[in-house]
């Protein structure tokens, strides 16, 4: 073959591979000096839009997107007229979640910033509901029954002409019926053991400071046991006066009264059991009868989730500029 063949053949193939390298380096050249243009970020939806979506979220029980589009409208938008109640509604959603320390905290985020609000007396309330569904049972340790009882007196003290005022006393009375079943328990525990003093104590604890709920009854007639057991016959007669004055009718009393009828230690100043006692009935003004205030029961337990809450409007919430829309 001549060798000026060869030469142009060589050249042709030269010139094929730098045609493709070069091809191949502004193919990378793209790449690496950016001249493509990058994914736009994805646009942040309105205040609007974020507060509508979390409410949304809480209609349809979706409770943990709820928190989470209120929380961002919260730290995208801090100035925002939405926020407020942003903020309340996240607590309402972690509420409704059972998430009740996280609730606690954001609704005590909301007291903060917005004290004199016109949702204030709800986001106490509301607060004190999350203690209160924390109640432990009468076996475990009672602090959250008295933080409880705290934070429901306070939504009282607070605000006492409220919706929410009378749902809390009725709290109240069955915080307190639980402290009482507390003190009767360890009592018990302690007269089984045959500790009379510790259970003494236990007993009248309750009768003294848990008046009107219902385990004063069994704490009188533990104390007549008690005291008959250790030979103590006036004190037994003394509580089993006040038992049978206040309640009468009550089992508690009809066992009382057997205890003392078999001792011997009944007079005429005990009422027979069941036996409703009358003004006609009653001692003579001379002879003083016992005293133990509170003969009412204590309430039923209410539904928790049917206590007057109603913190979302219905219709289609309006952007407002000045100040977030007041729930009702």
């Amino acid at each position: 073959m001549p060798v000026s063949l060869i030469n142009s053949l060589s050249v042709r193939c030269r010139i094929r591979h730098l045609a493709s390298a070069g091809l191949l380096l502004g193919l990378s050249g793209c790449g690496l000096f950016g001249g493509g243009k990058p994914a736009p970020a994805p646009k942040l939806a309105s205040p609007e839009t974020l507060y509508n979506n979390g409410i949304d979220a809480l209609r349809t029980q979706r409770y943990t997107l709820a928190a989470a589009e209120f929380e961002v409208l919260q730290q995208n938008y801090p100035y925002s007229g939405y926020i407020a109640n942003a903020q309340l509604m996240e607590g309402y959603a972690y509420y409704l979640k059972g998430k009740y320390p996280e609730a606690v905290q954001q609704l005590n985020r909301f007291i903060g910033l917005h004290p004199t609000s016109a949702d204030a007396a709800y986001a106490y309330y509301l607060r004190a509901l999350c203690f209160y569904e924390q109640i432990a049972d009468v076996k475990r340790d009672q602090q959250g029954t008295v933080e409880a009882m705290d934070a429901l007196e306070e939504v009282i003290t607070r605000f006492p002409q409220s919706q929410y005022a009378r749902d809390a006393q009725l709290k109240i009375d069955l915080c307190r019926d639980h402290l009482a079943g507390k003190e009767m328990l360890v009592g018990r525990y302690y007269q089984q053991e045959r500790n009379y003093e510790a259970a003494i104590n236990r007993y009248q604890r309750v009768v003294q400071d848990f008046q009107t709920t219902n385990h004063e009854p069994e704490a009188l007639e533990r104390m007549v046991e008690v005291y008959l057991d250790l030979g103590l016959t006036d004190q037994a007669r003394k509580s089993g006066i006040v038992l049978g004055y206040n309640y009468p009718g009550s089992k508690w009393y009809r066992y009382a009264y057997s205890d003392l009828k078999r001792y011997k230690l009944l007079s005429n100043n005990f009422p027979i059991p069941g036996k409703v006692i009358t003004a006609q009935t009653q001692p003579a003004p001379t002879t003083q009868p016992p005293t133990a205030t509170g003969t009412a029961p204590a309430p039923s337990a209410l539904d928790i989730k049917a206590a007057p809450v109603q913190p979302v409007k219905k219709q289609r919430i309006e952007p407002q500029v000045d100040q977030a829309p007041v729930l009702r």
